[in-house]
């Protein structure tokens, strides 16, 4: 038996070798956006409807052929794949030509290009924007323990959006996803966050983690709030968890902490967009509030 990154493994002899290479890319960005979102390969096949086996033969490099036929036909008009199987409608072709030109930069002018965006687009609601604390993370950074305390100091009102969500849908998150699925919890989230900022001048708020998986939602909230990360190191992410009395990562040890530290390489990208980091690793609760206040306050 031949491993997930054996090359055998991921050729298949019936396609050519720019095939072979484009499916191994799909399925690397396949992994990639199901480790970003926090999933196991079983929860996508519970939440998909598509067998764990296919989706690891996907994520293998093993994809169906139809995807290369459909991908044939993209190119054959000149139109990206995401093109012909988007299901929102075709964006404006302002922008288009926005994204086209965008593209040429290198991320470091990106992110400049974009501070420039919201400075010039949002100036209005600029002086509003650091009353209103987001902090990100992965559980177990100290997001709901820290914002809570900081709310109090600040005296503001602290916002824990997955409450919100549940009273929003009128359910737990639990059955959020089991009964209406990923997309449902997405679009509940998205009004969630909209309604508490629309309503609410100051407050500290604690998302989930996941929220940067979802990158409009996640843009919005980055144009709204001062977005605080919240960072730790894996082991201190797992213990934290176990201490809340969750022992179900302690079932696998080793295959939690892997999915961990593929979750946070996922999202370590996203979780940078924040205006500020503040690590929480071998620091007791009042010197991580200290550091939280300190770069809330120079905001």
């Amino acid at each position: 038996m031949h491993s997930e990154n054996s090359g055998e493994r991921l050729k298949r002899p019936d396609l050519t070798v720019e095939e072979n290479g484009y499916l191994l890319m799909l399925g690397e960005r396949i992994r990639e956006l199901r480790a970003r979102r926090g999933m196991t390969r079983k929860a996508l096949a519970q939440q998909s409807g598509v067998s764990e086996r296919y989706l690891a033969q996907l994520e293998t490099g093993h994809g169906n052929i139809s995807i290369i036929l459909l991908r044939q036909i993209a190119l054959g008009m000149g139109l990206p794949l995401v093109d012909l199987v988007r299901e929102e409608p075709e964006q404006p072709p302002e922008l288009t030509l926005l994204m086209q030109y965008l593209s040429r930069f290198s991320p470091k002018k990106l992110n400049w290009a974009r501070g420039l965006l919201e400075n010039e687009l949002e100036s209005s609601g600029k002086t509003g924007r650091s009353e209103r604390i987001a902090l990100i993370g992965l559980r177990g950074a100290g997001k709901t323990t820290l914002g809570s305390l900081l709310a109090k100091d600040l005296e503001v009102p602290f916002f824990e959006l997955a409450k919100t969500i549940e009273q929003e849908a009128g359910a737990e998150l639990s059955e959020i996803f089991s009964l209406y699925g990923q997309g449902a919890y997405r679009r509940y989230e998205r009004r969630s966050l909209e309604s508490i900022i629309e309503n609410n001048e100051r407050f500290v708020l604690v998302p989930g983690g996941s929220i940067v998986s979802e990158p409009a939602t996640f843009e919005f909230l980055l144009s709204s709030c001062y977005t605080v990360w919240l960072k730790a190191s894996p082991e201190e992410h797992m213990e934290r968890v176990v201490a809340q009395g969750d022992y179900r990562p302690m079932k696998d040890s080793q295959e939690a902490m892997d999915d961990l530290r593929r979750i946070i390489a996922g999202r370590i990208a996203m979780y940078s967009k924040a205006d500020a980091i503040v690590e929480t690793s071998g620091k007791t609760v009042e010197q991580s509030l200290a550091a939280l206040r300190e770069v809330v306050v120079s905001a």
